[in-house]
């Protein structure tokens, strides 16, 4: 089966993919005000922090336990387990995951489209008008945009790995840096934009508590796209000879990098149109932030460089989150995708038709549930407040479920892999590994305590979300 399997033709193949998984639209603006309301750099230093000792030695694991398997999330728990039925489990939850995730990118990604669209078509007063984005979501036009979305992720899923998901990251992910770096050019050309740099990266150490250290490193996890199963399907398609370590060093500082050049478009436009704003009121919820706040920002600058380039910013920026969104939903959809390829040993065409079908009629659900359908928007009640069907996909699986889901790989390699195979499968393309400091570092950590700040990260999650009452 692993002679057959399909593989990246190329180490830059592989980091842009997997890049591609993790640049997401909270990159682009969640993360950056995420950081300014919380300290600025010294966010920025504990988020660093955070990736390179605690979710870098996670991504190796989940890299290294997909290669050594050659096979999805679901399947690689089973083949490396003696006791694969109980093992299942963890397999069972990375695979179910990233769909329900897809389900919440899905919409999200054909909201973008749409204000994409608007945009192009020169309505981005339309778009910035109060009122629009609710009235936009109940909007039928969402069935329309959400078949050019579907038939997007199912043209490049199609090709497989090299020929859909490699070759679409080649072209998608230099085009998003490209497009990041123009947009922090010409927003740092805008007048008072340097205050929002201030803001962004001079650090403020009196604003960190426990709760800011537990969303920072919550920020990092989530970004990495870790406990989503994503880097094991990744990991199953490296070949013998690939370097897994000097690959997942290079994927972390690659998204890392994104979130933090995207604080320089962020936090200066925000602060180029009002002086005057205090950080503290801007919303951590990208989806505010990118269809509510940002489209007002662009239509301010109309009277300082013109409506007409203020709508080719609007363009370039919603081309910007629609590529992020595109390249994540992606890979989170391959993840279920490869389950159903080697669990009913059926076609990646027939694969790709049944995602396309549960996806399409939950994201329909999903979609509805803003006050639409009063059964979907109220549909059940925890953590003090109702919530939605959108709401319960968010704080189960995007929320909940991730952190467990990193804690189960790293207990799987204690208990049942064993921290002497880890290390000798990312030996492999790299014959120096076991001399180095990081393969002493993640020899203990992984058994140690990163399983335990994960479990006490899952804890908290539960408590605060389900219950209302966190641990810190």
């Amino acid at each position: 089966m692993s002679a057959q399997r399909d593989q990246f033709s190329s180490k830059i193949g592989f980091i842009l993919a997997a890049a591609g998984s993790a640049v997401g639209i909270g990159n682009l603006v969640g993360f950056p005000v995420a950081a300014t309301k919380n300290g600025g750099g010294a966010f920025l230093l504990i988020y660093a922090f955070f990736v390179a000792f605690i979710c870098l030695p996670v991504m190796l694991a989940e890299m290294g336990l997909g290669r050594r398997a050659q096979r999805s999330p679901l399947g690689s728990y089973k083949a490396l387990s003696k006791d694969a039925k109980r093992w299942s489990i963890p397999g069972v939850l990375a695979t179910i995951t990233p769909f329900m995730i897809a389900i919440f990118y899905m919409v999200i990604t054909v909201w973008i489209f749409g204000f994409l669209v608007q945009s192009l078509m020169g309505n981005l007063r339309q778009i910035a008008a109060p009122g629009y984005f609710d009235a936009f979501v109940n909007d039928h036009s969402f069935l329309l945009y959400l078949v050019a979305v579907t038939l997007i992720v199912n043209l490049i899923l199609s090709g497989g790995v090299r020929q859909g998901i490699e070759r679409a990251s080649k072209f998608l992910m230099p085009a998003l840096f490209v497009m990041l770096l123009v947009m922090v050019v010409f927003v740092l050309t805008l007048d008072n934009a340097f205050m929002g740099v201030e803001f962004y990266l001079v650090p403020d150490f009196s604003k960190i508590d426990g709760s800011v250290i537990s969303g920072a490193l919550s920020q990092a996890f989530f970004s990495l796209s870790l406990g989503m199963g994503i880097l094991i399907t990744y990991g199953s398609y490296f070949r013998r000879s690939d370097d897994i370590v000097t690959s997942g060093k290079l994927v972390a500082v690659t998204d890392t990098a994104v979130a933090f050049v995207a604080g320089l478009m962020t936090l200066p436009a925000i602060f180029a149109i009002n002086p005057n704003t205090n950080p503290e009121t801007l919303t951590d919820s990208s989806v505010s932030m990118i269809f509510s706040f940002f489209p007002k920002i662009f239509l301010a600058l109309e009277g300082s460089v013109g409506y007409v380039v203020a709508s080719i910013a609007a363009v370039v920026f919603f081309t910007l989150a629609f590529v992020a969104a595109i390249t994540s939903l992606v890979s989170i959809i391959e993840v279920p995708t490869a389950a159903i390829i080697e669990q009913r040993g059926t076609s990646r065409k027939k694969a790709l038709v049944i995602m396309c079908v549960l996806v399409t009629l939950l994201t329909i659900v999903a979609s509805t549930s803003f006050g639409l359908v009063p059964m979907f928007t109220e549909f059940t009640f925890y953590g003090g407040a109702t919530k939605s069907v959108f709401d319960v996909i968010i704080d189960v699986f995007y929320d909940t479920i991730l952190p467990l889901n990193g804690l189960l790989i790293c207990l799987f390699v204690s208990w049942r892999w064993r921290k002497e195979n880890l290390e000798q499968e990312l030996s492999e393309g790299n014959t120096g590994y076991p001399q180095t400091f990081l393969a002493k570092y993640v020899r203990i950590s992984i058994t140690t305590f990163i399983p335990l700040i994960l479990a006490v990260v899952f804890i908290n999650t539960v408590a605060k979300k389900f219950f209302a009452y966190p641990l810190f």
